[in-house]
């Protein structure tokens, strides 16, 4: 995402309001990254609510969740004393009332639908990176399409959330050969990876959602072509 922002948009993640829902590993260390970023995270979510922080969350607030999710496995309204963020029982990040600049949904498949779509894009949206499988439903994505003007991002999962698949590449590719990389390396190759992944996607000269649908269809045909499976 910050890619496509720098390159697309001529924007910053520094200060930008983002939306992340999801409190699992994916969400937990999409907002840690979207801070170091300079981003302010302005909501986490469980099946049960939403965490709202007005002015972004702060690294004692992600500390208290990672806590609770990781280690209590507890749920977001048992923290809402020790966070600085207000809970709102039974809503997710896309059904309140709240301007984000850039949406992250990290969790769980369709929970983005048309309704929520168009609650964002109301509220001065300009891009969605989806976290999660298929985390926009269909009339959510035909929103998105549709308002492509004032909201010109949007990147499905293969593509913004290809970073996971991807370091388990490189663990198989360390525990091969027995090095093991400093998390510093790590994070090096993974830039480059998105990096590789963005730039597949520019390439198609359409939208960056075409572009990743191309590119990872490319990718199938050729190894499906490389097996034998198809001539």
């Amino acid at each position: 995402s910050k890619i496509a922002i720098e390159k697309k948009l001529d924007k910053s993640l520094q200060g930008a309001r983002c939306a992340v829902s999801g409190s699992g590993n994916v969400a937990q260390y999409a907002a840690l990254k979207l801070m170091q970023l300079g981003a302010k995270v302005i909501t986490m979510s469980d099946s049960n609510g939403v965490l709202i922080f007005d002015d972004g969350m702060t690294e004692e607030d992600w500390k208290e969740i990672a806590h609770a999710k990781q280690v209590r496995r507890a749920r977001l309204s048992s923290i809402e004393d020790d966070v600085t963020g207000r809970y709102a029982a039974n809503e997710t990040p896309w059904s309140v009332d709240v301007r984000y600049d850039f949406a992250y949904p990290c969790a769980t498949q369709n929970e983005v639908n048309k309704e929520g779509a168009e609650r964002l894009v109301k509220n001065g949206i300009f891009g969605l990176f989806e976290g999660a499988n298929l985390p926009v439903d269909a009339a959510g994505q035909q929103v998105l399409r549709d308002n492509a003007d004032s909201c010109p991002l949007y990147i499905p999962g293969k593509a913004s959330n290809a970073g996971g698949v991807g370091v388990s590449g490189l663990e198989m590719s360390q525990n091969a050969v027995r090095l093991q990389w400093k998390p510093e390396e790590v994070d090096g190759k993974l830039q480059d990876m998105m990096a590789s992944i963005f730039e597949q996607m520019e390439s198609s000269g359409d939208s960056l959602e075409k572009g990743a649908n191309r590119a990872g269809f490319l990718k199938v045909a050729k190894a499906m072509k490389e097996l034998g499976w198809v001539s």
